[in-house]
Order: structure tokens, then C-alpha cells, then sequence
């Protein structure tokens, strides 16, 4: 959504920039138009997540924005600009072959300030072992993503790679130099197999009467098409799934949300059963 974005106090000029058009505000960061000394266009990202400037160094424009300069102390990044648009519009399946194309660019060795995925997968697995069996959630898909991330966290697999972890339609745009980009990376030293997930919850309510068949498919598409383990994807998947519910059902109350508790819920449990059918 357009609004007033706060800068710092002459960071456009000292960064040797012009705005240049209307701000967009989300939920956790703010993008300002503007133009570079050299008269590029660039977006000012301000409000970035943790170590996402180290992941664009180091993919540094291959598969993603290319990042053109960062403060990550003033939670400030000059990224390229991207036309646009995103992947919202695309057939579903047909955009989770697009995004599931960018892994082979995206994931590589990764640096070694990035947290381990197995640390999380480790904390996810005591936090399910801890969820209270009266929570709307079917117990045995509950322990069946507690005892999957158990093990993940023991598998040297699960970690190593640079994954973005939040790689889904919004977060591919269109490009000049590349048919598509990825930004917004919120990375981890973990495994390639843990990016599928954001595809089955995001744009979920384009499925309503195809549920299982829609999820199947667009699983499937990404697995195809990023080169991935079935087996492995799927596991995660439901680690993923159970853990997006159980995070809900964690929030303290009065927190917004997007999507009613119970209807995030159900799609969890939907999501978790529709790969393994």
C-alpha cells in the first residue's frame, strides 16, 4: 500500500539519491522510488530482515535483485528496480514451475553467518512434542511433523545450502535483465527442499473445490521442475505446515492477521494430508 515511509535524516543525500514516485508500505518494510547519481532507477528497502543483505551479496544478482548497496545496521538496502509485475496472476501451477525454476540460481553453498536450519528444525520439534493435544489440530499429523523435524535436525542434509525460505508468488517479480527475480529473501543455512511449502499456503483460497487436487498439482510442479527429492519435499511440508499452526495458535491475542484462525488451520491440516494422499 502507498504511504509516508520515514527516512533518516539526509540519507537521500548522502546515498546521492532523488525520490522518485509514491512509497509502497507492507507489513514489516517500506520501498521508496528512487534514482541513483547515475540516473538508475533503484527501490530504498528500509526495514530489512536479518542477514537478507547477506544472501543478495552473495547470490549478487543471479536468480535475485541484484543489491546495490546496504546498512544493515539502519535496516537499509539500494536494490535494483524491478518492473514487475509478481507471479499473483500467473496460473498457479505454471508460477510454481517458475519459482521452483530459480532454486537451481538460488540455492548454493551458503555463507556461514546464516542460522542453521537444523537449529529451527530442532525447536520445532520440541515446541510440537510440547502442543497441548485439546488444540484443534489432528494429533497424529502433529506428531508425525514433531518426529520428522526431530529428525531433520539430526540430518547433516538439512543444513548448508542458502535457502531463501519465503519464496513464493509475491516474491518473484518480473525483470529486465532475467524473465524473473526473486527479492525478500529471509534466509537460513538449510536444505533446498524447505522452499515448496509457501507455494500450497499462499493464494490458497484460488483452490476452493480442487483443494487436494490444486495442492498435489502445484507440489508436484515444484518438485518437477527444481530438481527435488519427492520424498524429502513432502516431509517438509507437513513439518512446515503443522509449524505454521502451531505459531497461530501461539499468537497472543488481538494480534492481526490476514486469515481467521480457523480457516488458517484447516488449510494446514489440508496441506499436510494433500502431500501425502
Amino acid at each position: 500500500m502507498a504511504g509516508r515511509v520515514s527516512l533518516p535524516p539526509g540519507l537521500l543525500d548522502e546515498w546521492e539519491l532523488t525520490a522518485d514516485g509514491e512509497p509502497w508500505t507492507g507489513f514489516h518494510a517500506s520501498v521508496v522510488p528512487v534514482t541513483t547519481a547515475d540516473g538508475e532507477p533503484a527501490a530504498l528497502k528500509v526495514g530489512l530482515h536479518d542477514n537478507e543483505h547477506l544472501a543478495l551479496q552473495h547470490w549478487h544478482g543471479r536468480g535475485a535483485v541484484r543489491l546495490l548497496r546496504a546498512d544493515p545496521g539502519r535496516g537499509l538496502l539500494l536494490l535494483e528496480r524491478l518492473p514487475g509485475p509478481d507471479l499473483a496472476d500467473h496460473w498457479d501451477v505454471e508460477a510454481c514451475e517458475v519459482v521452483a525454476g530459480l532454486y537451481r540460481d538460488l540455492h548454493r553453498p551458503a555463507v556461514p553467518q546464516l542460522r542453521r536450519l537444523s537449529s529451527y528444525a530442532g525447536e520445532v520439534a520440541a515446541a510440537l512434542v510440547d502442543l497441548s493435544r485439546d488444540v484443534p489440530l489432528p494429533p497424529r499429523l502433529v506428531q508425525q511433523a514433531g518426529l520428522l523435524a526431530a529428525r531433520f535436525a539430526a540430518d547433516p542434509a538439512t543444513d548448508g545450502t542458502l535457502v531463501h525460505t519465503d519464496l513464493h508468488y509475491g516474491n518473484v517479480l518480473a525483470a529486465h535483465r532475467a524473465p524473473w527475480l526473486a527479492i525478500d529473501p529471509k534466509p537460513l543455512s538449510g536444505d533446498p527442499h524447505y522452499e515448496v511449502a509457501p507455494l500450497l499456503w499462499n493464494r490458497y483460497d484460488e483452490l476452493s473445490g480442487r483443494v487436494r487436487d490444486g495442492l498435489r498439482a502445484r507440489f508436484h510442479a515444484a518438485v518437477d521442475a527444481g530438481g527435488l527429492d519427492e520424498h524429502r519435499a513432502r516431509d517438509w511440508v507437513v513439518v512446515r505446515a503443522m509449524d505454521l499452526a502451531r505459531q497461530r495458535l501461539a499468537d497472543p491475542p488481538g494480534t492481526p492477521r490476514r486469515t481467521p484462525t480457523p480457516a488458517l488451520l484447516t488449510m494446514c491440516v489440508s496441506i499436510a494430508k494433500a502431500v501425502q494422499d
